[in-house]
């Protein structure tokens, strides 16, 4: 005890309580620290990845094509009304995929690292787009075909009908990566449940 607290007890009383409620402080902080942390980690958490729901996929071929191979010139509008004009820097892979979707199934949140050339060769496919405007879907049916740009859009087919439904797509994408991205679920975009059990696969 100095001797300012000798000649003054209640100072010295007043400085030991302060202590002690400093340690009850820190004590108190010390439990709610992971309380807040798990907080935060819960609200800073994104929404899950969306795999496919009974969709069976099949890569019917997947061939290599080097560099300056896939720049493409073709000018024929003044005999066909067509012009066609392709040019890739870089080493490609070009899939051609065949989907087959039973009623009820969909592939998924996900995105594609380049663009695809789909055709719906049997029942009708929706497609949810997670840039459009209210993720309005639009509808495939038999003998239709679609394209997707892939470089980061976020999207999802689905089979609402009531038959099996199938796509071929012809997929154009950097070599050597990864085909399909799982997403995460688009804040704008309807929630898609897998059913239980996963809808029959459909013959081949």
């Amino acid at each position: 005890m100095t001797a300012s607290q000798s000649r003054n007890p209640a100072l010295a009383g007043k400085k030991k309580e302060r202590k002690t409620m400093n340690t009850l402080t820190q004590f108190k902080k010390i439990l709610i620290l992971p309380l807040l942390i798990a907080l935060s980690l819960v609200v800073a958490a994104p929404a899950r990845a969306t795999p496919s729901c009974g969709l069976t996929t099949v890569i019917l071929a997947l061939e290599h094509f080097p560099s300056g191979s896939l720049d493409l010139m073709c000018n024929e509008f003044q005999q066909y009304g067509w012009d066609l004009k392709t040019k890739v820097k870089g080493d490609s892979d070009v899939y051609i995929v065949q989907n087959t979707f039973p009623p009820g199934a969909d592939t998924g949140w996900h995105t594609h690292p380049g663009p695809s050339l789909v055709t719906v060769t049997a029942g009708t496919i929706t497609v949810y787009e997670a840039d459009a405007p209210n993720c309005t879907p639009k509808i495939y049916n038999t003998g239709d075909s679609f394209t997707d740009l892939g470089c980061g859009d976020v999207h999802l087919l689905r089979n609402e009908g009531l038959v099996c439904a199938v796509t071929i797509a012809v997929q154009i994408i950097p070599a050597g990566q990864i085909r399909r991205t799982d997403a995460d679920q688009p804040a704008n975009c309807p929630t898609f449940t897998c059913p239980s059990p996963t809808p029959t696969p459909c013959p081949q």
